[in-house]
């Protein structure tokens, strides 16, 4: 293609933007971003346009034109992400325009609407409301291929569509925002796709808070604003005492388990970027006030009380009469004033500054002044005024205070037992041996005395070796909050792979050591929250038995009457999913859930779930609010936390439009779940109940035959990209906890993310097809309807169905079977292939027999669309991706191993993002 024709193209592309009878249709969007492409390629690479228009078939290409080909393939990807994401935030609005914002699903507005219909009562909106606690956690697990710079050019490009979209734009500006999409294309050309090096703890952390700078620092108080306006409008009689329900999480610079990188050196770090970058956000609010609240006291006389609140200020300030004298007879901006020297000396604290004049010494007092400000305005009649100026602040710093999201800190139970046997020995002479065996009841009655025995002043027994103290001290970190950070600094410890109570006794044994109680001799309640992560399947089916036990002990209660009354429990998604298949993790998982709120509830102690999910289906990457919905009744109760991981959290968070949505639809689907709380009948729950369990053993038994097999790992290493994939530098942990080189040692992450990549994903369907058969083996006709009448009344079961098909169409068994070549041994290859195409066969077959369908996920158009779009080019890759493999592989060269390297991991990117998913 000539660039003449390239030009004419865009030209045709651009004809059709007419916005006159409103924004232009997504597929006229990407038109138009991809004559964009097509012309920067056409003039740097001209030789692979036709490539990438589909009007030559490559072949036999040399590494560097390959590696162009994938470059652009992966950009238009990511443009058509870009793209849907814009246009479905234009379908919202619209839908918005035509029908209000109730009649738009997700919303504050749609469910408070419903509510009103179905005569809910104010009180009980009130009484909910009140309890209701939403924390999404943003972890660093290393699933997200594009590098920050990457993310804000993308950033800018969904912004320069939306100015696109509006219709004041003459021709001639139009053709200006066009030249900039051009320019931002072309930069994003020229930009290196793949990290160098592998990223550092504190570049995750910079990449973390960058989606706050971008949108959550003004999103949270907007979407509280949102759940105001909700409850004005459909109750207009009520009054509603609106709380900060809505706040962030993070395990970046926390989240030590496996990861050798995170110390107490870099969580400390993190503690100290999260509070600057709060910081300096309402450094920036404050200014910005103080130049918009340029009110006269002679237009607006301040109340007596603003009136005392400012002398006290100006009087602390130190400067007092210089701060009257620049801003004479303007109240409100001395005030302001006051307050924003204040912020920035506690800003300057965290730099390790010390500047003159006064500091907050809590986040509690900036909140407190704000309110000032705004009472004062709203008691002299400019109530709009301190709704829309004061208020959105004053909500940004209850939300975020000195510490933008709480941190969590989290480690596994093999480095924190190690830390006690340590303890144990140090209390201990060389004539008492060694610890008692972890397993056993000596042990458990060991810290149970030591938890006990009251403890005043620093210990008494031997110093403890480096690795050990490094474990202590990170408790030990989160003793000095009050003194050094936020209050709310930290959120909770997280304790992986929880087998027993004396795991999570360990943990507070260990927070008694680190000062962590709130009583003189320690021995009432810990002030850090204990969170056992409860991640395989036999782990779930511990889970009930091992906190019936805890909650029985009053040192477990007592903390978690003084931690807010409720205890929280980590599930996961990811290492179930691994260890047990899509059915039966879903189905363990719910199972549990139901148990250990029925215990909560017995021990006075609800319980509160942390849902430790990924970004793809076979890592509980569900639609949000689908994945709420299909909860078990009563589990949730107003309060959910749920990580947000890699690639989601660029998806959901990095556009202003898109982020507001996410979040108000995860808010509203916790407090829609939370007003229903009984949806099923006992005696159809009962039944839905044995059909589960039944489809869920046979499912787990035939996933359990396959990945037990003892060829499995020699086929999976051969037939996908799991150890090239760790070339990959995109995340700072290892992919093995402890470098074993075993299947269960291995991270859900390179699991699930090598089996999408040679398009088997079988971590999102396989033993499914086998659970179904066993159902309708022994129940017939009769099992049939039943699993029918499941799939139109069970949002579990409908879910599980729904997530299988959208799986099932990524697969491609003439793809997997070029993989599977590139293992050696022909017994392994060929009885391990056929296991997989037997089962997915079997799968789909069942599948369509409960939704009566003819296609697989025949009901979810636009997903098919969406995929459709992109299979055509992601298959093509594949294709070059295992011939890259093999030549990789079986190079000895290292200059031609390098270009095979390059070209490979490129491919890995392209095929992630045609996908939407890695890991």
């Amino acid at each position: 293609m000539t660039e003449l024709q390239a030009e004419r193209r865009l030209e045709q592309a651009l004809s059709v933007v007419d916005v006159s009878d409103g924004a232009p249709s997504g597929e006229r969007i990407a038109a138009i971003l991809y004559q964009l492409l097509l012309e920067v390629v056409q003039r740097h690479h001209p030789e692979i346009a036709p490539v990438l228009s589909g009007e030559t078939v490559l072949q036999n290409a040399a590494p560097e034109v390959l590696s162009r080909v994938f470059q652009a393939h992966g950009i238009w990807f990511q443009l058509l992400s870009i793209v849907e994401q814009d246009a479905a935030m234009g379908e919202r609005r619209r839908t918005e325009r035509e029908l209000g914002e109730q009649a738009v699903p997700g919303t504050f507005a749609n469910v408070i609407a419903k509510a009103a219909k179905l005569g809910v009562p104010a009180a009980d909106i009130a009484e909910k409301l009140g309890r209701t606690r939403v924390r999404p956690v943003i972890t660093a697990h290393p699933t997200e291929a594009k590098r920050v710079t990457v993310l804000e050019k993308h950033r800018r490009i969904y912004r320069l569509l939306v100015e696109l979209e509006q219709p004041r734009w003459t021709g001639r500006e139009r053709s200006g925002i066009i030249d900039q999409l051009r320019d931002e294309i072309e930069l994003l050309w020229m930009t290196g796709e793949l990290r160098l090096e592998k990223p550092s703890v504190e570049q995750e952390i910079a990449w973390g808070l960058h989606f706050f700078h971008e949108t959550l620092f003004e999103g949270v108080p907007e979407l509280l604003k949102k759940f105001d306006r909700a409850l004005k409008r459909f109750y207009p009689s009520e009054n509603f005492a609106l709380t900060q329900f809505f706040q962030f999480g993070s395990w970046i610079g926390g989240d030590r388990d496996g990861n050798p990188f995170v110390t107490n050196k870099v969580t400390r770090r993190a503690l100290r970027e999260n509070a600057k970058a709060s910081l300096r956000f309402y450094e920036q609010r404050l200014f910005n006030l103080m130049k918009s609240l340029s009110i006269s006291e002679r237009a607006l006389p301040p109340p007596s009380g603003f009136r005392e609140a400012l002398n006290r200020a100006l009087s602390d300030s130190g400067d007092g009469a210089g701060i009257a004298l620049r801003n004479p007879g303007e109240p409100y901006r001395q005030f302001l004033y006051c307050a924003h020297a204040k912020v920035k000396a506690t800003l300057a604290l965290y730099e390790g500054e010390r500047t003159p004049g006064p500091h907050y010494i809590s986040a509690d007092d900036l909140i407190s002044d704000l309110a000032v400000t705004e009472q004062a305005l709203a008691e002299s009649g400019s109530v709009g005024l301190a709704q829309d100026l004061v208020r959105p602040v004053r909500f940004a710093v209850e939300a975020f205070r000195f510490r933008t999201q709480r941190l969590d800190l989290r480690e596994n139970t093999t480095k924190l037992t190690s830390t006690l046997q340590a303890l144990w020995r140090a209390m201990h002479t060389e004539a008492d041996g060694e610890p008692p065996a972890v397993e056993s009841d000596e042990w458990k009655a060991w810290i149970l005395a030591e938890l006990a025995r009251p403890r005043i002043g620093p210990p008494v027994y031997r110093a403890l070796p480096p690795e050990a103290e490094e474990t202590l001290g990170m408790f030990k970190l989160a003793r000095d909050r009050d003194e050094e950070f936020d209050r709310e600094a930290f959120g909770s410890f997280v304790l992986s792979m929880t087998r027993s109570a004396a795991d999570v006794l360990g943990a507070y044994l260990l927070a008694k050591e680190a000062d962590l109680y709130h009583d003189a001799t320690r021995v009432e309640a810990c002030t850090l929250s204990i969170t056992p992560l409860f991640e395989t399947i036999t782990d779930l089916r511990a889970a009930p038995q091992i906190m019936r036990e805890l909650l029985s002990l009053p040192l477990v209660r007592r903390s978690a009457r003084m931690q807010g009354g409720v205890q929280e429990v980590m599930i996961g998604y990811s290492d179930s999913n691994k260890d047990g298949g899509f059915l039966s993790s879903n189905w363990e998982l719910a199972k549990a859930q139901d148990k250990l709120a029925k215990i909560g509830a017995e021990a006075g102690i609800p319980i509160s779930f942390f849902h430790g999910r990924g970004g793809s289906v076979s890592r509980g990457g569900a639609p949000t609010a689908q994945a709420i919905a299909a909860q078990p009744a009563g589990s949730i109760q107003g309060r959910l936390r749920v990580t947000e991981q890699g690639e989601v959290v660029s998806f959901k968070y990095a556009n202003r439009g898109t982020a507001a949505f996410q979040m108000e639809m995860l808010g509203s689907s916790v407090f829609e779940h939370t007003l229903t709380l009984e949806r099923a009948a006992p005696a159809l729950r009962a039944e839905f109940e044995e059909a589960m369990e039944a489809l869920s053993g046979a499912s787990h038994a035939a996933y359990a035959n396959f990945i037990n097999h003892p060829d499995l790992l020699t086929y999976f290493q051969s037939a996908s990209p799991l150890d090239e994939i760790s070339m990959l530098n995109i995340g700072s942990r290892p992919a093995r906890r402890f470098g074993a080189r075993t299947l269960s040692d291995l991270r859900a992450i390179p699991w699930v993310f090598a089996w999408a990549q040679n398009r088997h994903v079988i971590t999102g369907w396989y033993g499914v097809g086998s659970g179904i058969a066993s159902f309708l083996d022994v129940r017939k006709e009769r099992g049939l309807t039943l699993l029918k009448r499941m799939f139109a009344e069970s949002d579990l079961f409908r879910m599980i169905v729904g997530e299988v098909e959208k799986t099932l169409g990524m697969v491609d068994l003439d793809i997997a079977r070029e993989y599977a070549g590139l293992v050696y041994d022909d017994d392994v290859r060929e009885t391990i292939f056929g296991m997989i195409e037997a089962e997915y066969r079997l799968t789909r077959a069942n599948i369509l027999k409960i939704t009566g369908e003819e296609e697989i996920a025949q009901r979810f158009p636009a997903y098919r669309s969406r995929l459709e779009t992109r299979l055509k080019t992601i298959n093509k890759v594949n294709r070059e991706q295992v011939e890259l493999l093999r030549n990789f592989r079986a190079s000895t060269n290292e200059l031609s191993k390098e270009a095979f390297k390059s070209n490979l991991l490129l491919s890995i990117n392209c095929i992630s993002s045609g996908l939407g998913a890695t890991g």
